[in-house]
């Protein structure tokens, strides 16, 4: 049945109308609307961003956390393979050394003890001390506070094996250079000429001189601080100061040696006339044994020597025993204590002056 020309002009005017007025609707819509629909889809886009990149985050920790529990699995089986290496090339060469004494008919080896194995033995109570005083007496002696594997026992040993006594009724005295030698007072710290034979009688001569040597050191020290801020900041003040550490640290081996009783005499004889002299201020005697000490009265090969088929009899005295040889060549050690006590000759000579003007060095 055919539709009647105006119903089909109506039925498409209606259907433009409506599609106009709908697109009217979606064309003019409020500002706010707008912004709110702007502000939606910009929140979706940062969540989408967001879960993307914690997704890359979590493989990436993930593969991290994998790898390195691969390198502890690695690190683990070398060490367990080290271990087990070590472990056999030592029983092979235990074995080996028990079939080479049971070949020559010695002792068979005695059972070995492992490193730090605690034999169970307590320590005396008037030898052991609290762990944290023992911490602070190692670090104030430079030394590391917890070794590798290292028990308290062990610690403690170490300590005492540091400061060189048998039991820990050896106290390191608090002065500029911490010593277990039990200094003595200033009245008695005046050395005799003659160096004493006796045992009892050269330890307390070390003593002294020990002793001596801190009272120098720490007057040196109470005069660099007594100093106004103006010479301490100058480049004179900071050279003076850095010379005054430099002899305190030099002087430490010279300490070991007088905590140890071991000074040969050929350096003990000559130390003792230099501190002699300068307790009774002859610091020009002084300067003149340490010359001595340090340059030595050996002949030095200058010239000509050998002219002819014949050796000179003054050449005899370049073969002579080296009793007058120069101690400062010795080693390195021994020429820096000696080059210290030079400086605190010179800085005795300025804080306890001399009455003869003539004792005074250059």
């Amino acid at each position: 049945m055919r539709v009647p020309a105006y119903s089909a002009g109506r039925s498409v005017g209606s259907a433009v109308r409506r599609r106009w007025e709908s697109s009217e609707r979606e064309q003019y819509l409020k500002r706010s609307e707008v912004e709110a629909r702007r502000q939606a889809e910009y929140e979706a886009e940062q969540e989408a961003e967001e879960r993307k990149r914690q997704e890359r985050l979590d493989r990436k920790r993930k593969a991290e956390d994998e790898e390195a529990a691969r390198e502890a699995d690695r690190r683990e089986k070398r060490r367990r393979m080290a271990e087990e290496s070590k472990r056999r090339r030592e029983e092979e060469e235990e074995e080996e050394e028990r079939r080479r004494r049971k070949r020559l008919g010695l002792p068979d080896l005695p059972p070995k003890k492992r490193e730090g194995e605690d034999d169970g033995t307590p320590v005396p109570e008037d030898e052991d001390m609290d762990e944290q005083e023992l911490v602070d007496k190692l670090r104030a002696l430079s030394e590391p506070v917890q070794l590798f594997g290292e028990t308290h026992k062990l610690k403690l040993k170490r300590y005492k094996k540091r400061i060189g006594a048998d039991k820990l009724a050896a106290i390191m005295t608090d002065g500029p250079i911490p010593t277990t030698l039990q200094l003595v007072p200033e009245k008695d710290m005046k050395v005799s000429r003659k160096i004493p034979d006796d045992k009892e009688g050269r330890e307390f001569l070390f003593r002294q001189l020990a002793s001596y040597f801190t009272m120098v050191l720490k007057e040196w020290d109470n005069t660099m601080a007594r100093r106004s801020e103006d010479i301490k900041t100058s480049y004179q003040g900071k050279q003076a100061y850095g010379a005054m550490v430099q002899a305190r640290e030099n002087m430490r081996p010279l300490f070991k040696k007088l905590e140890t009783f071991d000074v040969e005499d050929g350096i003990l004889e000559p130390v003792v006339q230099i501190v002699l002299a300068a307790q009774e201020r002859r610091y020009v005697d002084a300067n003149d044994g340490y010359l001595k000490l340090s340059i030595g009265n050996a002949a030095w090969p200058i010239g000509v020597t050998m002219v002819g088929i014949h050796e000179r009899s003054a050449r005899e005295k370049l073969h002579e025993s080296d009793k007058n040889a120069a101690h400062i060549m010795s080693d390195e050690i021994t020429r820096k204590y000696l080059q210290s006590i030079k400086r605190c000759l010179s800085f005795a000579q300025t804080r306890w002056p001399p009455t003869d003007q003539l004792q005074l060095m250059g």
